[in-house]
């Protein structure tokens, strides 16, 4: 795992209590650390008992914490004077975050009812940064009414969750009360972290991949998009505090988290989506990165055509302008703020790409060139150019589609 922009450097304040799913939070605390995350993880005494604190020393190379009553001078580098003595103040004082992975039914409710009798919980109520918990137990203590309680109690003091989810259990049983992945725990993480980004509080709309337009119920009429630009361009939005909604054509990359994502077929449904989208709330800004087709078969057949001749003709008709239409929208005071749009091309990129800025009344347009090298659908690079209706043009060098995303965003935020 690489390291992470809203991870690296963060202090992240890992609680372990005793449960079975202890031993995935030493995976969390692996994956937190390799992102460039300061993991400092507080074990209760039951938690020892599943797995050591030298488990986690080894994986984030810092001290990990069991006595209620000593910090090692080496942990209080970041302490104020004083605070050796009061080690859940140090601790708790220095965190961007905490999260307790497993919570188990016991510590949701020590926590709910303000118990502090050991480190972990002392450290979890004078914490005053996000805490996120992922509770791990069996079904029946999870559905149980006073766990129920608990968490209702805990989140309406601003506690966020992770699942549990529903699967095999210590016991042998299946059921709710499994502790969320590693990868999940840590993706609820990072969108904790964002929530002070320099998107939060705004309203965004991307489209992205290549849409499908069906010839018959076999074939369709598609291109190359892989999504990949669209999606890191959701991702990285969320990632700066954003509300993300994601029209997305066929794609075979994975469900973004912390993203409202609709997904789509055609070039009508993407039209209907993305106008839904806008006409439902003030939008901020909207990025078309999809790679929308511009014809569609006149008429699509209802059953499989069979390779009857040597030639077939299809006729085509356009597909709706989606951008076109937006424009108009905007004339009339309803739409994003911002709009950008992504301009894909084979030859002279910028000339075609400021006829787009100036067709569709954007307000920036992305052109990449689809034959350079390690620039095209599939790949997980890109170099760009940015333009803007006043003649002004940047090029990109060439950078991971996650670093263009935040490039892009970077311009748009100037914008808003």
């Amino acid at each position: 795992m690489s390291v992470d922009r809203l991870l690296a450097g963060r202090r992240v304040l890992l609680g372990v209590s005793g449960g079975v799913a202890a031993y995935k939070a030493a995976m969390v605390a692996s994956r937190l650390t390799q992102a460039g995350a300061l993991v400092d993880v507080v074990l209760t005494e039951s938690a020892t008992r599943f797995v050591t604190p030298l488990t986690f020393e080894s994986v984030t190379r810092r001290r990990a914490f069991v006595d209620m009553f000593s910090l090692p001078p080496e942990a209080g580098a970041d302490a104020r004077p004083g605070d050796l003595m009061i080690p859940h103040v140090a601790l708790a004082r220095a965190a961007d975050l905490m999260i307790v992975a497993p919570a188990t039914a016991n510590t949701l409710a020590k926590l709910a009812h303000g118990v502090a009798d050991n480190l972990l919980t002392a450290v979890a109520l004078a914490v005053t940064a996000p805490l996120l918990l992922a509770p791990a137990m069996e079904s029946h203590m999870w559905e149980h009414s006073a766990t129920q309680a608990n968490l209702t109690t805990l989140t309406a003091r601003g506690a966020s969750t992770v699942g549990p989810a529903s699967g095999h259990l210590a016991s042998g049983a299946s059921g709710v009360g499994r502790m969320s992945e590693p990868e999940e725990i840590v993706a609820a993480a990072r969108l904790l972290l964002a929530a002070n980004g320099d998107l939060a509080g705004r309203t965004v709309v991307v489209s992205a991949g290549g849409t499908r337009e069906a010839i018959d119920p076999v074939r369709f009429i598609g291109n190359r998009s892989s999504g990949k630009m669209g999606y890191a361009l959701a991702t990285a939005a969320r990632e700066r505090g954003a509300r993300v909604t994601l029209v997305a054509a066929p794609s075979a990359l994975p469900d973004p988290a912390g993203i409202e994502l609709v997904r789509v077929e055609s070039a009508q449904q993407m039209r209907d989506a993305v106008m839904a989208a806008l006409e439902r709330e003030n939008i901020d800004a909207l990025v078309m990165a999809a790679a929308v087709a511009d014809y569609q078969p006149e008429v699509t057949r209802a059953h499989k055509i069979k390779k009857s001749s040597d030639r077939l003709t299809l006729e085509l008709v356009r597909t709706p302008d989606i951008l076109a239409e937006v424009a108009d929208l905007r004339v009339s005071g309803r739409g994003p703020r911002v709009v950008v749009g992504f301009a894909a091309e084979t030859e002279d990129l910028l000339d075609n790409a400021r006829v787009k800025l100036q067709r569709k009344r954007l307000d920036m347009v992305v052109a990449n060139d689809v034959n350079a090298p390690d620039a095209g659908f599939a790949a997980d690079t890109n170099r760009v150019s940015l333009l803007w209706p006043d003649g002004a043009a940047e090029s990109l060098p060439l950078m991971s589609k996650d670093d263009v995303a935040h490039a892009v965003w970077d311009r748009i935020v100037k914008l808003l």
